[in-house]
């Protein structure tokens, strides 16, 4: 066994391995969070429609003394409450839903649901936090923590409701932050081993922006198009100047990305269409370059006045840019290597993903880690695709840091 693994068979919160006591608690934990996800992974359900998923998690959390349970927060979340007299409040949240997408693993526990997968590990982080749920309660009633935990399980992440809310929104709508000190979060990386986490202070996920633009022009006969003006044409130069902005128009220093997913126009091969719809994703980290980059596009739509034609645009907003607060992940990263002396640490910024628990981390000082989850073959099982996996040694492993970091926001010093 190599030291990693001999690390990862460390006792619950940080306990001594020589405990033999401790290690049978671990590996009971382990199996547990292993059956609870191969559960939910058998039976996804999509964004805003958790209800079994949302039942299961009720009901595994009223076997576990002290925690009281509310249902149907944020339309189909849970909250779970162990709490203790007067004291700060600290909120662990993890997401519930799953993607549609036909799974291709070949697990006997593959999904059962046609067409839905947990392509993104939300089957982990869920029965991640129910095993914080136990380690917690266990902890409230043997060193008697003072103050409250809030246990978040999110629905919808990956999605929004007709109104255009996410899961996130709609709990903070619902009150699910008042009172709230500090609130944390991982998501399982399969870039990462078994055995790594990866943190990063201040903006870490983008700003998610999508944009919808349409060139107006008068069509008309394919064989004669002299005699009209042609918004296809124009597209071309718009193209031109929207890939230019990020390049020319957005300094090199800050972090913006302009892509196009789709172009539709015509319906015949000699008919020039009135009209050519375009729409695309905008992604940045500071609500600065946010604005200027939506400034930017819309002015190369506006090229084409100069050939006739007429033009319309505007921004969806999505979810903010993740904001690590700085002091939160000092005590995660602490917590982690006090709890696994010989885990590896990289702090680099996670990507341009979105992920909506930057709506939380608005309202209160808050991070989120990512947890390695590589299996150790060397397959990429990236997230979102149909064959996407996880090493489930990684769920003991986040449990124990998203608990014993909880402790150390109630207990040490005030997080502002």
């Amino acid at each position: 066994m190599t030291n990693k693994m001999k690390a990862l068979n460390k006792g619950v919160l940080g306990m001594p391995v020589h405990s033999e006591h401790t290690t049978v608690i671990a590996k009971s934990l382990e199996q547990q969070l292993i059956a609870w996800r191969r559960h939910l992974h058998r039976f996804p359900e999509l964004s805003f429609n958790e209800f079994k998923t949302a039942q299961f998690v009720a009901e595994r959390l009223g076997e576990v003394e002290g925690v009281t349970v509310q249902t149907a927060i944020g339309k189909t979340g849970v909250v779970a409450t162990l709490s203790n007299g007067e004291g700060r409040t600290v909120a662990i949240r993890a997401d519930m839903d799953a993607l549609p997408i036909e799974e291709n693993t070949g697990h006997g526990f593959q999904s059962e649901h046609t067409g839905v997968m947990h392509a993104c590990g939300h089957d982990a982080h869920t029965a991640i936090l129910l095993g914080v749920a136990k380690l917690l309660a266990e902890k409230f009633r043997s060193v008697q923590l003072r103050g409250t935990v809030k246990l978040i399980f999110q629905p919808s992440e990956e999605d929004t409701d007709e109104e255009g809310r996410s899961g996130a929104q709609r709990m903070i709508e619902d009150g699910v932050l008042e009172g709230v000190d500090s609130i944390i979060a991982l998501h399982v990386c399969p870039w990462h081993p078994v055995g790594t986490i990866q943190l990063n202070d201040g903006y870490s996920m983008a700003n998610v922006d999508v944009f919808r633009g349409k060139i107006r022009g008068s069509g008309g006969h394919g064989g004669y198009p002299h005699l009209g003006t042609d918004p296809i044409w124009m597209l071309a130069s718009v193209l031109q100047a929207f890939y230019g902005v990020t390049s020319r128009r957005i300094s090199p220093l800050d972090t913006a990305v302009a892509s196009i997913g789709e172009i539709h126009t015509g319906a015949a091969s000699n008919v020039i269409p009135e009209e050519v719809e375009v729409t695309g994703t905008l992604r940045t980290y500071s609500n600065e370059v946010r604005e200027q980059l939506s400034a930017e596009i819309e002015k190369a739509f506006q090229v084409v006045e100069a050939f006739g034609g007429t033009y319309s645009f505007r921004v969806d907003r999505g979810e903010p840019a993740l904001n690590n607060h700085a002091a939160v992940n000092t005590i995660i990263k602490q917590t982690a290597a006090d709890l696994i002396p010989t885990i590896q640490i990289v702090e680099e910024k996670f990507g341009l993903g979105g992920e909506d628990f930057g709506y939380m981390t608005q309202e209160v000082p808050g991070a989120m880690f990512f947890l390695g989850c590589a299996l150790p073959d060397g397959v990429r099982r990236d997230l979102h695709t149909n064959t996407f996996d996880l090493d489930e040694r990684c769920m003991l492993l986040g449990a124990e840091i998203l608990a014993e970091s909880a402790i150390r926001l109630l207990t040490g010093e005030t997080i502002s």
